[in-house]
């Protein structure tokens, strides 16, 4: 926004201040009037960030260089960069200042100037001044501006802001080609009129010259030399040439005195021989044609930075030969460019001519095209060129209208110094890169050295015009033009295009047709930019190969620019409808050994909607040498499986790039060390990986021992086997790092106890399994966890893992539902450990199972559902390894290779979060036809539901029962008190806390919620236990509060604290006022109670001597407290492992009655064993066909009640056995330790693993009685 008729701004007035207050007097008016006429018009912009002495010093220092300067001299140019202490003001830029005497053409000069030697203005003020001067040559007033007189002055001054200029040198030079551009100015300006009058008399002249041409033509040339000296082109320089013989050639020279502007600088005194001059030359010297018109070689420094236009004349004598030549040299005003060519005149009639030789019938659609073009085509060019050469371009053009094509048309000036290059493309295809291809091509056709001037022309048409003009060197030759078209189309070609000539040659016509309506419009403009073509088709085969199904595709590649062994590889992903995540691609790719270190990302949108994603990585291999041929295939495929969840994403992956492994190869590894680290390993899994890493080659071999030992058909496996351990012995000879060598030393010794697995078997569609099964041999591994099983089977997917461990080959017991992923084996150990005694009752040793999901969604549903496909994929993975028998014969599992004996007995039971999996169990065991069909599980809808029958917790309450009894107290005639862990949708804890109907549940807790009732009403909680018990899914928050006594409630364990009522204090016997959850869970434990009844999940007592970790649950060590420190009377074991051995020892210790969990809850085991017996019998008659399948059911429902009443019987006794050894006391001790040693001799029985007191204690105990 300029100052212009708007309020001065509060700096200039400022500006004003100083000049009044430091300018003598008697000049301040004048100085302050200067101040304000220079600052006029510029922008409040370039005000911003000004100070008011600065400005004040710009208007002084050029005040003083206005005064200095005498009006009609040469201008006045200074050039500085401004310095307080010697110019009293300062500036970041260079400042020009120009006094010259008013004259046309400064201001665009000068910008011209500039802009040659690349420098920026940031701000330019002129202004021309009227003023007076005095005799001393002083300003003494400044007039209205306008005003021009004979006793005034009209000077035009400058201030100039630029680049700061930081040397003297750059400095001089700018200030040299300021005052050269000035005389130029002075001198066009200063003899314009007599060039004007010369073009006059040159006009007329021609009315008596002797020219031999016809006189319509000399009539023509002569309106257009009257038209041009009418203000229609500025005039630089003149001169006159005569051109006489010499001696066989002819001289031209100039006329002596004749140069005007700026032909004057360029006198000379010396002719040019016409032989000297180009052929082209040559000729038009000599010729009889009037009127030249061309463009000189040099650019014009003067008003428009272009070539100036050269207006030859020639003169003939009466012989009609050429005696000589006008020559004017100067620009085309606006007025040639921008009215109608009917009004011109040459153009005029050269337009006429033009369409009269095209044959076009007058008025028609042909004639009014071509008149079209012709009027639109550059001046320049129609007075310069012939008419031939118009209506081949005019012709040409019109033949392109509409068609997606390129055409070229040269033209070389009459001296052969400039080729005019006119070339059309259709609008569409025109951009920068291409008017800079095409400015390529025509110098490197033409080989000029110089820069190629364009201009470029849009119109209604659909063509666009570029002209280029080339300056000519010397030894120019002939232009091919077809050659030269033909590169222009090339270099006009854009992707598109050669992007649909390389689909029709990939896939024919009409599927190229297909395609390239889809993919036309596809691709953005950063694809086209950084992929080629043929890329591009490349990428479309992997499109098209994608679906609802199939979402990925990828291309493993080195780029063409790298050398064969270059580390440097791109991976391209393709994707379908959604973006790909860097967040998820990033450290799959690192745990593959390549490190990103730059992407690429495209949307694709093809035209019926479809949606494709792109990206590119750049990436650098970290380990070894890479065959990249060899290993593209297999890590595509290893990427693919982990993008799916098929395969892990971890460390392991390394090796399929950095040993050549495909990714189930490297997932034998990966097993193992998930192995490890549930039997102990002191190694986390990225130092295994780092070890493999640094070690390829002894993976390889670890994994070939693998494959020698268990692949089916592998003949000489032990003589392989024995060759690998002594060549993996050898190259641990070279491992320096004791942990790595313990490592590989391990996976060893792992292989060597594996005895069976199904890596081998294939799906019925022919795939690999997505799990695997390992059983082994645990007496073999060193240092493995006591107890040790006598088998164990490891089962490992990127879905689920799991362990099933086994007593002896007939064992049997349930498969838990874990959620310790980081120590589920020890979970199931310290449960196999219970059921070894559970079992010895029923079958001879125990087995226990338990599985972890890896990737359980977060609502209820789905994760029940994910957990059903994992226990489903655990089952299966049993079932594979483990024989069958068909007509009483053993059948091995196809594709497994056994190392041990006929293994066939495989039964499993409900556990921990598995209660209703029993009928998935039996049906996968149809599936596999597996010979003890249903009894495989028991259970189930065709089998005795535990939960439905409460044998558990009928079982435990036996226990419950008799030491209520042993105290003199009936619990199911008496009310007692009870805290309980649980919930009532749980079976050991519903069923429980409904078997007396005197139970007073003061609090209980589950994951969720706290539960706390200080005076429960017995008969009214038992009624709201058993309405929560049949609901679905219950949980603590559907208790009916209204139900609970006063100061209870029911709180949430995400609660920050719990405010503790009267009531609960009461109960807790505590003075806090408030309790974390945790606290209060704590509390309840350690208050005075009847009965802990144990019905849940998790270890929550322990020995004083033992730690947290050592208990094994990181999930409740909040929780825990010590046995010593329980109030409660009787402790209740319904669930597994709810107290350590060493803390039920210190609660016995106190006088607290308990048994164990493997005593109180053997009623599940009891009854699952005798369902399976009965089946197996039952099984064999219905095979024989003396019972069918119906009447087995029936006949299994019938017995229900019979198999409770003994399962509860076997329950009642063992309790009674215990009470009744307990009872003779110290009487028996010498025949406990003769029976421990024993066992220790037959290696049955380790002392210190189940925490029993060594001989010595025995003594001390038996002394203290």
């Amino acid at each position: 926004m300029s100052l212009v008729d708007s309020q001065s701004p509060v700096l200039l007035e400022k500006v004003v201040e100083l000049i009044n207050k430091k300018v003598p007097s008697s000049q301040a008016h004048l100085v302050a009037d200067f101040a304000k006429r220079l600052y006029r018009n510029i922008a409040s912009d370039d005000l911003t960030n000004r100070h008011d002495s600065d400005m004040y010093g710009a208007v002084l220092g050029l005040w003083h260089s206005f005064n200095e300067y005498k009006s009609g001299d040469k201008a006045l140019i200074k050039v500085y960069n401004p310095e307080v202490p010697t110019d009293g003001w300062e500036s970041p830029h260079t400042i020009i200042e120009i006094i010259q005497s008013d004259m046309p053409f400064m201001v665009d000069s000068v910008r011209m100037a500039l802009a040659r030697l690349g420098i920026t203005s940031h701000l330019l003020l002129h202004m021309p001044l009227s003023h007076k001067r005095d005799n001393n040559g002083q300003v003494t007033e400044l007039q209205k501006p306008g005003t021009r007189s004979n006793d005034n002055y009209v000077d035009t001054v400058f201030l100039i802001e630029i680049d700061r200029q930081t040397s003297q040198k750059e400095i001089k030079t700018l200030k040299s080609e300021l005052v050269s551009v000035m005389e130029e100015i002075s001198l066009a300006v200063q003899d314009w009129q007599s060039m004007r009058s010369r073009l006059q008399v040159v006009s007329e002249q021609l009315s008596n010259d002797y020219y031999p041409g016809s006189k319509k033509e000399k009539k023509e040339i002569q309106r257009f030399l009257q038209w041009l000296a009418n203000d229609n082109f500025t005039l630089t320089g003149y001169r006159s040439y005569e051109l006489t013989p010499v001696k066989g050639d002819y001289e031209l020279k100039q006329v002596k005195d004749s140069s005007l502007g700026l032909m004057k600088n360029s006198v000379s005194d010396k002719g040019r021989m016409d032989s000297s001059l180009p052929e082209d030359a040559r000729e038009i010297t000599q010729n009889d044609r009037l009127l030249l018109l061309t463009k000189t070689n040099s650019k014009s420094r003067v008003h428009r930075p272009a070539y100036s236009d050269y207006i030859g004349v020639k003169r003939f004598n009466e012989k009609g030969e050429v005696v000589g030549e006008d020559r004017f040299i100067g620009l085309y005003s606006a007025n040639f460019y921008n009215n109608s060519a009917r009004d011109i005149p040459l153009v005029s009639e050269k337009i006429s001519r033009v369409l009269e030789m095209s044959g076009f019938a007058p008025q028609s659609h042909a004639a009014k095209a071509l008149l079209n073009i012709l009027e639109t085509y550059p001046r320049d060019e129609i007075v310069q060129a012939e008419e031939d050469d118009l209506l081949t371009v005019g012709l040409g053009v019109l033949q392109m209208q509409e068609r997606d094509m390129t055409r070229a048309f040269l033209r070389r000036d009459i001296f052969g110094r400039f080729m005019s290059c006119m070339v059309y493309v259709p609008k569409e295809r025109y951009n920068t890169l291409l008017r800079q291809r095409t400015q390529s091509v025509l110098a490197r056709t033409l080989k000029t050295e110089y820069d190629v001037d364009f201009t470029t022309y849009f119109s209604e048409s659909s063509l666009a015009r570029t002209h280029y003009t080339v300056r000519l060197s010397q030894d120019h030759q002939d232009v091919n033009v077809k050659e030269l078209e033909q590169n222009l189309i090339e270099a006009a070609r854009t992707w598109e295009d050669n992007f649909e000539r390389i689909l029709q040659s990939t896939f024919g016509e009409a599927n190229a047709t297909r395609l390239n309506k889809r993919y036309a419009t596809a691709f953005p403009r950063a694809y086209k930019e950084d992929v080629l073509p043929s890329v591009a088709i490349s990428d479309i085969k992997q499109l098209e190969s994608l679906n609802d199904e199939h979402k990925l595709g990828m291309v493993l590649y080195r780029a063409q620019e790298e050398k064969d062994d270059s580390k440097h590889l791109h991976l391209k992903l393709f994707h379908k409808d959604e973006p790909i995540h860097l967040s998820d691609v990033l450290p799959m790719l690192e745990n593959f050994g390549l490190r990103v270190i730059g992407e690429s990302p495209y949307q694709i949108k093809t035209a019926d909607g479809d949606v494709y994603w792109v990206l590119d990585f750049h990436m650098l291999h970290t380990a070894g040498s890479l065959n990249l041929e060899e290993s593209r295939e297999t890590f595509q495929e290893a990427f693919a499986l982990v993008w799916n969840g098929k395969l892990e994403d971890d460390g392991f992956n390394r090796l399929v790039l950095g040993a050549g492994m495909n990714g189930r190869q490297a997932t034998i590894l990966r097993m193992f060390a998930k192995y490890m680290r549930q039997i102990g390993t002191t190694f986390s899994q990225s130092y295994i990986e780092s070890t493999f890493s640094k070690y390829p080659l002894l993976a390889k071999l670890v994994v070939k021992m693998f494959y020698s030992k268990f692949e089916p058909g592998t003949k000489g496996a032990e003589k392989k086997i024995e060759a690998l351990h002594t060549r993996i012995n050898t190259e641990l000879d070279n491992v320096a790092n004791l942990d790595d060598d313990r490592i590989i030393r391990r996976y060893v010794e792992l292989i060597d106890a594996a005895l069976r697995t199904n890596f081998f078997q294939q799906d019925e569609q022919g795939n690999d399994k997505p799990y695997i099964s390992v059983k082994f041999l645990p007496e073999l591994v060193p240092e493995m966890p006591l107890p040790l099983p006598k088998f164990e089977i490891f089962v490992y997917s990127p879905r689920v893992e799991g362990v099933h461990l086994r007593g002896g080959k007939v064992a049997r017991g349930g498969l838990r539902w874990s959620d310790r992923r980081e120590d589920f084996r020890t979970e199931v150990l310290g449960l196999v450990k219970a059921q070894q005694v559970k079992n010895t009752v029923i079958v001879p040793v125990g087995a226990k199972g338990g599985f972890i999901c890896k990737a359980l969604p977060e609502d209820r549903e789905g994760m029940m559902t994910e957990g059903k496909e994992c226990y489903k994929t655990f089952i299966r993975a049993l079932l594979d390894i483990t024989d069958n028998i068909v007509e009483g014969e053993i059948v091995p599992p196809k594709d497994v290779v056994r190392h041990d004996e006929d293994d066939s007995y495989l039964v499993v039971a409900a556990d921990k979060g598995t209660a209703t999996f029993s009928d998935i169990a039996n049906g996968i065991s149809a599936e596999y036809n597996f010979w003890l069909g249903d009894a495989f599980a028991s259970g189930g809808s065709v089998g005795y539901d535990h939960k439905k029958m409460g044998i558990t917790a009928r079982g435990a309450w036996e226990s419950v029962k008799r030491h209520f009894r042993e105290m003199g107290i009936d619990c199911q005639t008496t009310d007692f008190t009870c805290v309980a862990v649980g919930d009532m949708g749980g079976d050991v804890f519903g069923n429980g806390m409904l078997l007396s109907k005197h139970t007073r549940l003061q609090a209980a807790f589950n994951h969720l919620h706290i539960f706390i009732d200080p005076e429960p009403n017995a008969a009214k909680s038992w009624e709201e236990r058993d309405r929560l018990f049949k609901m679905p899914r219950s949980s603590w928050d559907d208790y009916n509060r209204d139900l609970i006594s006063k100061g209870g409630g029911i709180f949430s364990r995400s609660a920050k604290a719990i405010e503790l009522t009267p009531e609960i204090k009461k109960m807790l016997g505590t003075q806090k006022k408030s309790m974390t959850p945790n606290e209060l869970i704590k509390a309840c434990l350690t208050m005075e109670v009847d009965l802990i009844w144990n019905g849940g999940i998790g270890t929550y007592v322990k020995g004083k001597a033992e730690t947290d970790s050592d208990v094994g649950d990181r999930a409740n060590d909040a929780l825990r407290v010590n046995g010593r420190d329980l109030n409660a009377k009787i402790i209740g074991e319904g669930g597994n492992l709810g107290f350590t051995q060493l803390g039920r020892i210190e609660f016995a210790q106190k006088g607290g009655r308990v048994n164990t969990d493997f005593v109180d809850n053997v009623g599940g085991v009891d009854c699952s064993d005798n369902e399976v017996n009965i089946k197996i019998l039952l099984n064999g008659l219905v095979n024989n066909g003396d019972l069918t399948k119906k009447q087995r059911d029936k006949l299994l429902y019938d017995m229900t009640d019979d198999v409770a009443k003994i399962v509860l019987d076997d329950c009642n006794r063992q309790t009674q056995s215990i009470s009744v050894t307990a009872l003779r006391g110290t009487d028996q001790v010498k025949e406990y330790q003769r029976f421990i040693h024993h066992l220790e001799r037959e290696h049955a029985l380790n002392r210190q693993l189940e925490f029993l007191p060594d001989d010595d204690e025995l003594v001390e105990r038996q002394a203290a009685n």
